[in-house]
């Protein structure tokens, strides 16, 4: 790590097995017990697996029907999205006790800057007890998190002690970490780069940081250069408070594929009226309409049209969507729909000023 960066204190919450532990908590019957929140069946999909369920193999993205192969006693249950945003919202309230230098990144996880705090408390690794502990009197549910100098390093630590647990990677000791990591572990380092990581001879942190710059370039284009730096503890994204929302979009995925141009009609319409009350909802609307076809076979296809004007009424929205769908005729029978509103009217919020950065703050209390 370069001696000239300023040190941060950055803590990842991640809750565990958030849709899961939402239903557990609003239906005490399903408490210890393995659930599925998604659809079982052949169409169906796992959105979200209990510790009790994951105990046999059973994850997200998962078929159904593979799921209940795995674990012939899943419970399935619908999910509520509106009561996991609602559970969201307080979680985050919790963080904003502690610092306005909150990054979400989804419903169930965000980046805190603590550097500089409102609780006065040098300690990271404290805050992210108490905020843990929070979580749990407050809501019933439990989180893990991850404390350390930067984003990255917080990121994969906070996967270390799941569920219900922490990890603090303090600054003389993230080398030590990285070189013993599993590329695997790496956050921005998927399975089928892993796998051609593998296949080079690169199992560990050691071996990739013993790559030169070149190499990983010349293998794994421009991402060569961001392994290269995050394996040596140089990351330097900020912890980003105002994540201007780029899109808003809704889908659905059929019980059975359609071919029917009435029907797909018919559930267009439902999709952009979903779509145009989550635009109403956030305040924003767009001038970008895409359509998502996802076809029987799997393959997938998208339709876009720029408007001279923003959109956000739903009949506005599906006649656009209409036109998309006859703009040329359908491969083959349909599995999913999906709207999408982009190159929206957000405007860009001025950036909340960190305090000073000084390096000497995180040689006590990490």
């Amino acid at each position: 790590m370069s001696a000239n960066l300023p040190l941060r204190k950055i803590i990842h919450v991640d809750m565990d097995a958030f849709y899961a532990s939402v239903e557990q908590l609003d239906n005490p019957y399903l408490k210890g017990k393995a659930i599925a929140v998604g659809g079982g069946g052949n169409r169906g999909v796992v959105s979200a697996a209990s510790y009790e369920a994951r105990k046999f193999g059973v994850k997200s993205a998962m078929s159904g029907s593979l799921a209940l192969k795995l674990c012939p006693h899943l419970i399935f249950v619908k999910p509520n999205f509106e009561r996991y945003r609602e559970i969201s919202e307080k979680i985050r309230k919790i963080f904003y006790d502690y610092t306005d230098l909150v990054e979400p990144l989804s419903l169930d996880e965000a980046y805190l800057d603590v550097t500089s705090n409102k609780k006065g408390n040098p300690s990271a690794s404290m805050i992210a007890q108490e905020i843990r502990a929070r979580i749990l009197q407050d809501i019933g549910i439990t989180a893990s998190a991850g404390i350390s100098i930067n984003k990255f390093i917080a990121k994969v630590a906070s996967d270390y002690n799941k569920p219900n647990g922490q990890k603090t990677v303090n600054p003389e000791a993230v080398i030590q970490f990285l070189e013993v990591l599993d590329i695997r572990k790496f956050y921005g380092i998927g399975k089928v780069t892993a796998d051609k990581m593998y296949q080079k001879g690169i199992y560990t942190g050691l071996d990739l940081k013993h790559k030169t710059l070149a190499y990983l370039v010349e293998n794994f284009g421009k991402s060569g250069g961001y392994y290269y730096n995050t394996v040596r503890g140089v990351h330097n994204s900020e912890v980003k408070p105002q994540r201007t929302r780029k899109s808003l979009a809704a889908e659905c995925t059929f019980s059975e594929n359609l071919s029917s141009e009435i029907f797909l009609l018919d559930r267009l319409k439902h999709i952009a009226e979903e779509v145009s009350r989550r635009l109403l909802k956030n305040k924003v609307a767009g001038k970008t309409v895409t359509l998502k076809i996802k076809y029987s076979d799997f393959t997938l296809q998208t339709r876009s049209k720029t408007l001279p004007y923003y959109v956000g009424n739903k009949d506005l929205i599906l006649e656009t969507t209409k036109d998309l769908l006859y703009k040329e005729k359908l491969t083959n029978s349909v599995r999913l729909l999906g709207i999408s509103i982009s190159n929206l009217n957000t405007e860009k919020k001025q950036k909340l000023k960190t305090s000073k950065k000084v390096s000497v703050q995180l040689k006590f209390g990490f």
